[in-house]
């Protein structure tokens, strides 16, 4: 019997030697009793096959790949595979262990995933990591994906370990350069470790600042002021 363990979103991988023991060429059938829903695929030198024709005393090496439905119980399945040809019928067990599942998200304590800030200005938004699975995550990192030129800092940058149904809060420095056209903005933040992966999309308004405001206003009186004074000293003549 051959034992594997394995999360539910994770395939088991198992390595068969086939040996064909006869005394004339076979074309055998790969086969495997799985459970309900569960999904096998058979490659050999990288290829996908069902079936594999070899001579006399040919062996070929068969990576096999299982992988279980997302609601699968914790526990061990015995999955019986086969080769069959018409000489002769070749099995072995496989045991399949079931240990949990991996899963995460990423978001914030509120819900909310919209933001408002002005041209150049920071600001604090914090996120929430939530083990969501049945499994211990280990090196989750959180990153971004934002316009260009935009910036971001993260405490912590990356959780060591977060234990399953745990959650953790991670703070986010955003900041907007100098003379950002006001608008929406999209910004992503991405949650990522070797066996999970998820994200938090925002929208991020920007508004223009105050002080650009009154200096915009500035600006037209002055210009409507020296229009004025024009029209007064060219009009009278």
């Amino acid at each position: 019997m051959i034992n594997i363990e394995s999360a539910t979103n994770e395939p088991f991988r198992f390595s068969l030697t086939l040996h064909n023991t006869t005394f004339s060429r076979q074309l055998y059938e790969l086969k495997a009793e799985l459970p309900v829903g569960w999904q096998m695929s058979s490659r050999v030198d990288g290829s996908t096959v069902t079936s594999l024709n070899l001579e006399v005393g040919q062996s070929r090496e068969i990576a096999l790949e299982i992988t279980a439905t997302s609601n699968a119980k914790v526990g061990k399945y015995i999955i019986p595979f086969k080769a069959v040809s018409p000489a002769q019928t070749l099995s072995v067990a496989l045991e399949a262990v079931v240990k949990g599942n991996y899963a995460a998200i990423i978001a914030t304590p509120s819900g909310r995933l919209s933001e408002e800030l002005t041209s150049g200005s920071h600001k604090d938004i914090e996120l929430e990591v939530r083990n969501s699975g049945t499994l211990p995550l280990q090196n989750l990192e959180v990153t971004s994906q934002l316009p260009s030129g935009w910036e971001t800092s993260f405490e912590p940058a990356k959780i060591e370990k977060l234990e399953a149904g745990k959650t953790r809060r991670v703070k986010v420095l955003l900041k907007v350069p100098d003379k950002t056209i006001a608008g929406d903005y999209a910004a992503t933040f991405n949650l990522a470790s070797n066996n999970v992966s998820s994200q938090a999309a925002f929208r991020i308004f920007i508004k223009t600042s105050l002080l650009s405001g009154w200096i915009g206003v500035l600006v037209i009186l002055v210009a409507l002021g020296c229009v004025y004074a024009l029209i007064r000293k060219y009009g009278r003549r």
